[in-house]
């Protein structure tokens, strides 16, 4: 710099001519030319490629295999690395392949350098629009650390959030989240956006059209609300929800939320949707008063199925069994299924309900409904399933009994069968009261009686059936509605 500095002093300040330059500071008439055209710092311009005899060969191999991961069906996860194609490179062509690892890296990224695509800032009027999604965090339950599901809608116009967290992302969980976030805002938003989730989507079409699953028609027609769908593989068209998911980990997930249930930690989650919506009161005000009114009754957000009960008293739903009263062997009945549990019903009647099984194999059984059975079957109380997964206390008292005498087993069975007509709490409290080395059923129900008045919790069906094992002459008598 300081020789074109001087070169041009002398020439425009002391009027050197370009032959006296050149002459004086010993350098071509040309180069002063291009100095006294160009005051800039002197830099260097590449006027044809650099040879690159390591990688000419190769390059259109490497974009051959970096086009074939852009070909639909190709997973996401299982795409060419830099690393990975140069040891398919090494490999396919161990003679000729020579070159090093970080030149394949240079070149795959060079070769990946795409002109980022460019994005539209969106904006929507109040109560216009919502977007909606899952995401995944941990917590612990119960000192278990279990990964759960947090389903997460967010208002455009006001950023004010709802989540809900749920054991699955299957169809149930999110119909119900739309529930419980549409009755927690106090009303319905004109439209909602969603990925493409499978759970809802069976089938994407041209442009933004869906075939999507009859129950998200149900929900949108039960509310009255628009959907809309982002481009396959562009999640950020809803990127509100999806900084939304995360955000709600980083503010409630950290550090590790330590509770003893699912629903203890939805209560944490909704003090947490309660408080960011107070900082956001004002523009919360706005999307508030152009919600939609929500309709009279809720959705019930559940599927429906057809299930035979078989002779073990289970329905199967799944991959998991659930029991149902033994009255209802060898008959059809409906099942609905919930994100977080199951109902059984008969026509329009509840005659089952469980906490729904997310893992496979899984066999739920209640007591009641075996003991119309086990009032015939006494001997078998004693390896019953259903018996086995009683608290401890009853273990003990089932040991004492049938090691006591060869028919403990009945004294055993009538402490069973006072749940026909008792709460199960009473008589837990009742066996505490009691030695257990000593106790009957005799002395359970003195003692429930003489403190809790007697109830009976005997299931209209189950005491009709208990009827007719007994006696039955009576049936005549049951079906005409004499006996009850």
């Amino acid at each position: 710099m300081v020789d074109k500095e001087y070169i041009r002093k002398k020439h425009f300040v002391d009027g050197w001519s370009i032959r006296e330059i050149s002459r004086q500071c010993k350098i071509s008439r040309q180069t002063i030319r291009k100095m006294l055209d160009d005051a800039d710092l002197p830099k260097y311009n590449l006027t044809m490629d650099r040879p690159r005899p390591a990688m000419e060969r190769w390059i259109p191999v490497i974009e051959q295999w970096l086009r074939e991961d852009e070909r639909p069906g190709v997973p996401r996860k299982q795409k060419h690395t830099a690393i990975r194609i140069h040891e398919r490179l090494k490999a396919e062509f161990p003679d000729e392949f020579n070159a090093a690892e970080s030149t394949v890296r240079m070149w795959v990224h060079r070769l990946r350098n795409k002109r980022p695509e460019a994005y539209v800032p969106l904006a929507s009027d109040a109560g216009e629009l919502a977007q909606a999604g899952f995401g995944k965090a941990t917590i612990r339950i119960n000192g278990v650390m279990t990964e759960i599901s947090l389903f997460v809608l967010r208002l455009h116009y006001s950023s004010v959030i709802y989540a809900r967290a749920f054991s699955t992302e299957k169809l149930e969980a999110f119909l119900e989240g739309h529930q419980h976030a549409f009755e927690w805002l106090g009303g319905v938003p004109g439209s909602v956006r969603y990925d493409n989730p499978k759970t809802t989507v069976t089938k994407i079409l041209a442009g933004p059209l869906r075939e999507e699953h009859e129950m998200l028609s149900s929900l949108r027609a039960h509310y009255l609300f628009d959907s809309e769908f982002c481009r396959p593989g562009e999640p950020h068209e809803k990127g509100g929800v999806e900084n939304g998911v995360g955000y709600v980990r980083r503010h409630v997930c950290v550090p590790v939320p330590e509770v003893s249930s699912l629903d203890e930690f939805n209560r944490i989650l909704q003090r947490w949707c309660d408080e960011q919506r107070e900082k956001r009161q004002s523009e919360w005000m706005q999307d508030q008063q152009q919600l939609r009114p929500l309709p009279a009754r809720p959705h019930r957000c559940a599927t429906s199925h057809a299930v035979v009960v078989n002779r073990l008293c289970l329905v199967t739903f799944d991959r998991n069994r659930y029991s149902v009263p033994s009255y209802y062997v060898g008959k059809t009945l409906l099942l609905r299924a919930y994100a977080e549990r199951i109902e059984i019903l008969e026509r329009d009647r509840v005659v089952a309900a469980h906490a729904r099984r997310h893992e496979r194999g899984q066999t739920m059984l209640e007591l009641e409904h075996y003991l119309p059975v086990l009032a015939y079957k006494p001997h078998a109380v004693t390896h019953a399933a259903v018996v086995r997964q009683l608290p401890e206390v009853y273990q003990q008292i089932r040991r004492r009994m049938t090691q006591s005498r060869p028919d403990g087993y009945k004294g055993f069975l009538s402490i069973l069968l006072l749940h026909q007509s008792y709460a199960t709490s009473d008589i837990l409290n009742a066996i505490e009261s009691i030695d257990p080395e000593y106790v009957t059923a005799e002395q359970i129900r003195t003692h429930i009686e003489r403190h809790i008045p007697t109830t009976s919790t005997v299931p209209d069906e189950l005491l009709q059936y208990r009827l007719k094992k007994q006696n039955p002459a009576k049936n005549d008598l049951l079906a005409t509605g004499v006996v009850h």
